[in-house]
């Protein structure tokens, strides 16, 4: 079940909450009943708070603030720039792991959540419209992205292995 953020700062968490619900089956299960939609909205607020301690949460989630949500479900996540982690990506994704990546176009502005990876294209959670959406490897590379609002990788939440 894939849902919408509630509002125009809450793609960090909305994320968070789908990443954690890969990760963890017991977190998971609160996206399974019949009160889903109102439990995810209530966790991205709680997922904000908890990430955004010193941050002002109207300029959204930070890359650091991402890796501590994402972490808090048993494996721990760093965050890096997307300049050279692409193949890290890959192999994270393809191992089953969600990768967070930050987008944007002159600045850094907006998360979403890279799910599977099918030949050349991941399959990507976009929670501005509640979508999964394809995203090529290439468009990534080349900074071109569509479908996501902005074409720009900045960063990337990737687990340690």
């Amino acid at each position: 079940m894939w849902l919408r953020q509630r509002d125009g700062v809450t793609c960090g968490p909305s994320v968070a909450v789908m990443a954690g619900a890969l990760i963890d089956a017991e977190y998971r299960v609160h996206l399974e009943g019949r009160r889903a939609q109102e439990w995810f909205h209530a966790e991205q607020g709680r997922v904000h708070r908890a990430v955004n301690v010193m941050w002002p949460r109207a300029l959204g989630t930070t890359p650091a603030g991402m890796a501590r949500a994402l972490s808090s479900h048993g494996t721990r996540y760093r965050w890096t720039t997307a300049g050279r982690a692409l193949a890290e990506v890959c192999d994270a994704v393809t191992a089953g792991w969600p990768v967070a990546m930050l987008v944007g176009a002159a600045i850094p502005r907006h998360w979403v959540l890279l799910t599977e990876l099918n030949a050349a294209t991941f399959r990507c959670y976009e929670p501005s419209s509640g979508r999964l959406v394809p995203v090529a490897v290439g468009d990534i590379r080349a900074a071109r992205l569509k479908n996501l609002g902005f074409p720009r990788p900045f960063a990337f939440v990737l687990p340690v292995r």
